[in-house]
């Protein structure tokens, strides 16, 4: 596999799990624009923990995953007290205040970037990819995953079913903000940088596309519009250069 084509699926798969991880919250019915946020949390903690610490990318991951997670948790509180367009703004709000954060701390390298050590390649970010979707799959199958659909669906009914609403939103966003972390670390040592200008608004518009095009119903959904959006222009241009 040449060069190229390897860092197309290696951006396939980063598209795949950052989907997942808004996918999850959405399936509660809570809309995230603020992914890039998560993402770059990640990207940072996994990044500093290889090359500041020294741990290896078994390690970096997982943990890079914790502590995005951890963020996610702390925040849904009050960001899970607002509704609709204001829940939507509030993300998009959290992930801003991300990038300010990150673009004036000079132990992160500020507006220049962090270099990052080790190198993932795709041999481990695909596994990974493949993990994210599995677990997944698994979570909308288990009960918790019909307390999500429940909940998206109508929130007053799933608490007379016996539903704890809150806490089905919790930890979905937290779920959401867990795998956003394992996005941002496979992309920190993919390209062996981080900058936080990656991490834009047009990353949290895209990735919440990917979901909102592909379906928020079953967890085949994201995958659909991951693979979708990200293979499309290369499709195009291919066809384009056969002319």
């Amino acid at each position: 596999m040449s060069g190229y084509w390897a860092g197309i699926l290696a951006i396939l798969c980063f598209n795949i799990v950052v989907a997942y991880s808004v996918f999850l919250p959405a399936a509660s019915g809570q809309l995230n624009l603020g992914a890039a946020g998560f993402v770059a949390i990640g990207a940072y903690s996994s990044g500093y923990l290889s090359t500041d610490v020294g741990l290896g990318m078994w390690l970096t991951i997982p943990l890079a995953a914790l502590v995005t997670g951890a963020v996610a948790f702390l925040i849904s509180f009050p960001i899970l007290r607002t509704r609709g367009v204001y829940m939507v703004l509030a993300t998009f709000a959290f992930a801003e205040i991300v990038q300010g954060i990150y673009i004036n701390l000079e132990v992160f390298g500020a507006a220049a970037g962090y270099p990052v050590d080790a190198y993932a390649g795709l041999g481990i970010i695909a596994p990974v990819a493949i993990g994210v979707v599995i677990v997944s799959f698994f979570i909308m199958s288990t009960r918790f995953g019909l307390s999500m659909r429940s909940v998206h669906d109508d929130e007053r009914v799933a608490a007379l079913f016996g539903v704890n609403v809150r806490m089905t939103q919790v930890t979905a966003f937290t779920l959401g903000g867990v795998v956003a972390g394992i996005g941002g670390a496979i992309w920190a040592h993919q390209f062996n940088y981080v900058e936080i200008q990656n991490f834009n608004i047009l990353l949290s518009i895209f990735v919440l596309l990917y979901v909102l095009i592909g379906g928020t119903q079953t967890a085949f959904d994201p995958l659909i519009g991951a693979v979708f959006f990200t293979l499309l222009p290369e499709v195009l241009r291919v066809s384009n250069e056969w002319r």
